[in-house]
C-alpha cells in the first residue's frame, strides 16, 4: 500500500504576524506615556518599604517576572498571591510599601477583593491596566495603561500582546529605577552571588587560594631534585623561591627545568637560584580572580604566586583553577 507524504505546514507567516503585532505594541506604548510614569517612578523612589506585586493568572506570571527583575536590579520587592493575601498573605504588606496590581481588565475580582485591605493597611497603589477608568484605575494612587492594542490571538481570549507590553513596562520600569538608583555591575553581583557575573565580580584571588590551598615555596639554596618533588607534590608544575625572610625573589617551573636539561644533564644537584626567573609576574590576594586571569592571558603564563602587601607568597593558581570556577 503506497503512502502518502502529506507537506508540512509552513507557520512562518503566522508566526511573522504575532511578532509584528507585539512589536507594534510595545512600541505604541510609547504614545500612552504620560506624567503618570513620572509619578510611579518617584513614588517607589521614595518608598521606605517594598514595592508588593500582585496579579491574577497570567498577569501574576508576568508580575513574578518583573518583581524578580526590580529585586535583581535594587528594588526590593516581592510578589503577592491575590488569592493568598485574601487568606492571610496580606500580613506581608505594610504602610511602607507601594503595591502595584496588574490587572488587563483592571477587573479581576481576586485583586480588586485586595483593595480595601490595603486602603487600611495604607500602602500605596499603582494599576497596571488596559483602561485607566476601570474599577482597579480609578481605585489606585497612580495609574498606567498599557493602551489598547488588540491581542495577537485570532480569537481575541488568550492573553499575548497584553501581557508582552505589560512585561515590557515593568522592565522598562526596573530600568529606569536602577540608573536613578546609579546601580552598578558589583551591586548586580552581589544579588547574584552563583552566577557567573558574580563570581567575576566578587571572587578575589585569595578566595581561589584558600580553595585550592596550594603555596609550594623553596628557598634559594635547595636544589632543582629537591624543589620537583614539591612541584610534583602541588600539582602546579611551578614552585615560588623565596629568600631567608620569606619574600618571593623568582619562580622556577617544570619548563625551566626542561629547557636547562637541553644544555647540560649535570641539572639536579644544582641550586634554583641559579635557574629560576627572578622578575616573576605576580598578584596580591586581594585582587578579583578575573583580574588574575587576565593577567595570566595577558603574560602568557600559567602559574601566578599570589602575595601579599610585603612581597611573601601565601599561595599559587593555576589558569586552569580560574577556569575551572566558570571565569
Amino acid at each position: 500500500m503506497l503512502s502518502v507524504k502529506i507537506p508540512a505546514i509552513d507557520f512562518i507567516a503566522d508566526v511573522t504576524e504575532v511578532l509584528e503585532k507585539e512589536a507594534n505594541a510595545i512600541l505604541a506604548l510609547k504614545d500612552e506615556l504620560n506624567e503618570s510614569i513620572n509619578d510611579a517612578l518617584n513614588m517607589i523612589l521614595e518608598c521606605k518599604g517594598r514595592v508588593v506585586i500582585t496579579g491574577m493568572g497570567k498577569s501574576g506570571i508576568i508580575g513574578r517576572k518583573i518583581n524578580a527583575t526590580m529585586a535583581s536590579t535594587g528594588t526590593p520587592s516581592l510578589f503577592l498571591h491575590p488569592s493568598e493575601g485574601l487568606h492571610g498573605d496580606l500580613g506581608m504588606v505594610t504602610k511602607d510599601d507601594i503595591v502595584i496590581a496588574i490587572s488587563n481588565s483592571g477587573e479581576t475580582d481576586e485583586v480588586l477583593n485586595l483593595i480595601p485591605s490595603i486602603k487600611r493597611i495604607g500602602a500605596k497603589m499603582i494599576a497596571i491596566v488596559k483602561n485607566p477608568l476601570s474599577t482597579l484605575g480609578m481605585k489606585s494612587d497612580v495609574v498606567l495603561s498599557i493602551g489598547n492594542a488588540p491581542e495577537a490571538c485570532p480569537l481575541g481570549l488568550a492573553p499575548t500582546t497584553s501581557t508582552t507590553v505589560t512585561l515590557a513596562l515593568g522592565d522598562a520600569l526596573a530600568i529606569a529605577l536602577l540608573k536613578a538608583r546609579n546601580f552598578k555591575p558589583e551591586d548586580f553581583a552581589l544579588f547574584h552571588p552563583s552566577g557567573s557575573l558574580g563570581r567575576k565580580l566578587l571572587l578575589t584571588v585569595e578566595n581561589v587560594v584558600a580553595a585550592t590551598q596550594k603555596n609550594p615555596l623553596a628557598y634559594g639554596n635547595t636544589t632543582i631534585k629537591e624543589s620537583l618533588f614539591q612541584m610534583t607534590a602541588q600539582g602546579l608544575g611551578a614552585i615560588s623561591v623565596v629568600d631567608e625572610t620569606d619574600r618571593l625573589i623568582g619562580i622556577l617551573t617544570d619548563g625551566d627545568i626542561r629547557r636547562a636539561f637541553t644544555q647540560t644533564s649535570d641539572l639536579l644537584n644544582r641550586e634554583v637560584n641559579e635557574l629560576c626567573n627572578t622578575t616573576p609576574v605576580t598578584i596580591e590576594s586581594g585582587a578579583l580572580a578575573v583580574q588574575a586571569l587576565e593577567l595570566m592571558e595577558d603574560c602568557k603564563i600559567n602559574v601566578l604566586p599570589v602575595v601579599d602587601p610585603y612581597n611573601r607568597p601565601i599561595g599559587m593558581i593555576h589558569i586552569l583553577d580560574l577556569m575551572n570556577l566558570g571565569l
